[in-house]
C-alpha cells in the first residue's frame, strides 16, 4: 500500500469509490439504529445478529448450514462442519469480551480468538501463537501463497501498531484492512478465516460505528458468496488503488447487506413474529 508515515490508513478512505461505499455504510447503519424496536429490544436483535452472523462465518469455512439448524444445535463436536460452526459461535461471543483489550493490544487479542476457535482441536503449542517455519496452514477458500513465518511476525507487529497508534481512516476502512491482512497473513495453523472475520467485527463495534453489533459483516460476506468473497481479497493481496477499493467496498456491503438482515429482524419482532 502506498501511504503516508503518520496514519497510513487515512490515504486509503479517499480511493476511487471508498467515500461514496463509507457514506453509503453510515446511512444504512444510522436506519437500522434509529429504527423503533431498537428503543426497547436492542439485545434481541444483538442476539439474533450473533447468531446470524456465526452461520455466515461457519459458511465461507466450509460450513453452511441453514439458520435453523444452527439455532437448534447443542452439540458442536463430532464432525468437521459441527466445529466449524461451533468455532464460529464460540468467537462471535468471545468478541464482545475484548473491546477493551483491542486497541491495547490487538496481538493478545488475535490469540485469544485462535484458542478459542481451536477449542482444544489443535496441538496445544500450536494454538494461540503464529505459526512458526516449516508449519503448515489449514485453511478452507483461501488458497493464495503463504507468507513466510518472518514475514508473518513483522507484518502483524505493523498491524499491531497502526491498531494502537489509532488512525483517523473510517471505521470501514480499517475494519476491511485488519480482515484482508489476516486472511492475507493466514498466521496461525488453522481457522484465520474465522478469525479475520471476527477481528473485522471487534473493529466495526469498537470504532463506534457498530456499538451495538447488529450490523452482521459475515451475513454478507456469506450473502455475497465465496468466489466474489475469494475475488475482492485477491484485489486486496494485488495492493493496487483499484484492488484494495474493491475490497473495501466489498466488506462495506457485507456491512449494508449484515444491516438490511437486522433490519428485518426488527420488522419481524415489531411484527411478534420473531
Amino acid at each position: 500500500m502506498s501511504t503516508t508515515p503518520s496514519d497510513p490508513l487515512a490515504t486509503l478512505g479517499s480511493l476511487p469509490g471508498v467515500p461514496d461505499a463509507v457514506d453509503s455504510v453510515r446511512k444504512a447503519v444510522d436506519r437500522v439504529y434509529g429504527h423503533r424496536v431498537m428503543r426497547r429490544r436492542s439485545n434481541e436483535v444483538t442476539a439474533e445478529a450473533a447468531l446470524r452472523g456465526s452461520r455466515g462465518s461457519a459458511a465461507l469455512a466450509g460450513a453452511d448450514w441453514n439458520l435453523e439448524e444452527v439455532r437448534r444445535r447443542t452439540d458442536f463436536s463430532g464432525e468437521a462442519e459441527a466445529r466449524t460452526v461451533g468455532a464460529a459461535l464460540r468467537l462471535t461471543a468471545e468478541a464482545g469480551q475484548l473491546l477493551s483489550i483491542w486497541r491495547q493490544s490487538p496481538l493478545r487479542v488475535l490469540a485469544r480468538l485462535h484458542l478459542v476457535a481451536a477449542g482444544g482441536a489443535a496441538p496445544d503449542d500450536a494454538v494461540g501463537r503464529p505459526r512458526l517455519a516449516g508449519e503448515t496452514v489449514d485453511e478452507p477458500l483461501i488458497e493464495g501463497a503463504l507468507p513466510s513465518a518472518d514475514e508473518v511476525a513483522g507484518r502483524l507487529e505493523g498491524l499491531s501498531r497502526l491498531i494502537i497508534a489509532g488512525t483517523t481512516a473510517p471505521a470501514l476502512v480499517t475494519a476491511a484492512v485488519v480482515h484482508g491482512e489476516l486472511l492475507a497473513l493466514r498466521p496461525f495453523g488453522s481457522h484465520n478465516g474465522l478469525v479475520a472475520r471476527t477481528a473485522e467485527r471487534i473493529v466495526l463495534i469498537g470504532s463506534g460505528l457498530d456499538p451495538k453489533s447488529i450490523c452482521p459483516a459475515e451475513v454478507g460476506h456469506a450473502e455475497q458468496g465465496r468466489a466474489a468473497y475469494v475475488a475482492a481479497f485477491e484485489g486486496y493481496t494485488a495492493g493496487t488503488p483499484e484492488g484494495l477499493a474493491a475490497w473495501i467496498a466489498h466488506c462495506g456491503r457485507s456491512v449494508e447487506l449484515g444491516v438490511r438482515e437486522s433490519t428485518a429482524v426488527c420488522e419481524a419482532l415489531q411484527r411478534g413474529a420473531a
